[in-house]
């Protein structure tokens, strides 16, 4: 398929492993921003492709990853609640709450219903009028839009059975909270191509500027991830520090306007919880007070107690790029993708899913 094939073609990814291994004389760190390049990174085994000079680190990039433990049991006590049709994308059904998991309340007659899209959810509420049907908005400004337009729809149609729980994140501030924390001797950013597609790069500006460390958009196929790191190595060697695109067929500098209008027009910043990185100020989303009618924390009690985290599980350190899954004590062990502890072994896009299922020689 125009635009994809090439950029999986064997010859051209080998190419760029070639130019990198041959540009690369300083050691360089550089994390990847996005659960995608974590996992493509692992499947098309590019990490064999670098130069000893060269590694790759994982960091918060995973939308169901950071979701942190006390949103899940909020999801767990709306499946608990008589009348609600809790929906969800299919990852976040098996991530451990303090002491359930959506899956498991299914498993004990909880309606807890897989979806594809926002607007499947729109759907499901139209056709259950006599059910109160919540989505649970998760992830980055990439996904944040798309539950705006359900929103959008649903209020248009005047659907009072449909609402949203948000627990929506934003990058720019967990990028900042990350590089406020601990030094992890990082030499760049690898750099979301889908939230950047949505935000545009100004908010990496700051990253090169302040810090000094290079930031490069990247896609999602082989070459476009080889393509990103040689940017990378070229400017770690030239000491320089800036904002680069390598994906240039979907991203562009000032983003898309429309969908941060429409993201801005329901929600509005507030504190959240990050898995691993604690609370961060305004880097959540929150509903704006005249969509309350279509808020789920709103129209019911989702209070809970402190959350409770497995004690021996590191998904937080693997988040923030402290440790690789190997290092945790309960990797592959005790946690294992048929019996998860922690979120990184669920999510698709979770490192330790991603180290398990193509790392284990590593």
């Amino acid at each position: 398929m125009k635009h994809v094939d090439e950029y999986r073609d064997p010859r051209i990814t080998r190419e760029l492993g070639a130019q990198i291994r041959r540009t690369s004389t300083k050691p360089a760190r550089f994390m990847e921003l996005c659960g995608t390049h974590t996992m493509a990174l692992a499947r098309h085994g590019l990490h064999a492709m670098l130069p000893d000079t060269v590694s790759m680190v994982s960091g918060p990039g995973c939308p169901v990853c950071v979701t942190a433990t006390e949103e899940i049991d909020r999801a767990v006590k709306l499946a608990r609640t008589p009348g609600v049709v809790v929906a969800t994308f299919g990852d976040l059904v098996r991530v451990p709450g303090s002491h359930n998991s959506l899956a498991a309340e299914r498993a004990q007659g909880a309606a807890v219903e897989v979806v594809y899209s926002p607007l499947d959810a729109v759907a499901l509420a139209a056709k259950r009028p006599d059910e109160q049907v919540v989505f649970l908005g998760i992830g980055f400004e990439t996904t944040a839009p798309t539950v705006a337009a359900a929103l959008l729809t649903a209020d248009q149609q005047g659907l009072g059975n449909f609402s949203v729980l948000s627990a929506h994140k934003l990058l720019p501030p967990a990028l900042a909270a990350l590089l406020s924390g601990p030094d992890l001797g990082l030499s760049g950013f690898l750099c979301p191509g889908h939230v950047t597609t949505v935000i545009g790069t100004a908010c990496y500006e700051p990253v090169a500027r302040d810090h000094g460390l290079p930031c490069v958009v990247a896609g999602f196929e082989p070459a476009d991830v080889l393509a990103a790191i040689l940017l990378l190595v070229k400017q770690v060697e030239a000491g320089e520090s800036r904002v680069e695109i390598a994906y240039q067929r979907a991203v562009k500098p000032e983003g898309n306007p429309a969908a941060v209008a429409l993201m801005n027009r329901f929600f509005e910043p507030v504190d959240a919880p990050w898995r691993g990185l604690g609370a961060i100020p305004q880097s959540g989303l929150a509903l704006r007070a005249e969509f309350a009618h279509l808020d789920a924390s709103k129209k019911f009690d989702v209070s809970v107690p402190p959350a409770q985290d497995h004690p021996g599980c590191r998904c937080g350190d693997v988040l923030r790029g402290l440790i690789t899954p190997p290092e945790c004590k309960l990797f592959n062990t005790v946690c294992a993708p048929s019996t998860p502890v922690g979120p990184c072994m669920v999510s698709a896009e979770g490192t330790c899913a991603a180290w398990h299922r193509y790392r284990r020689e590593d």
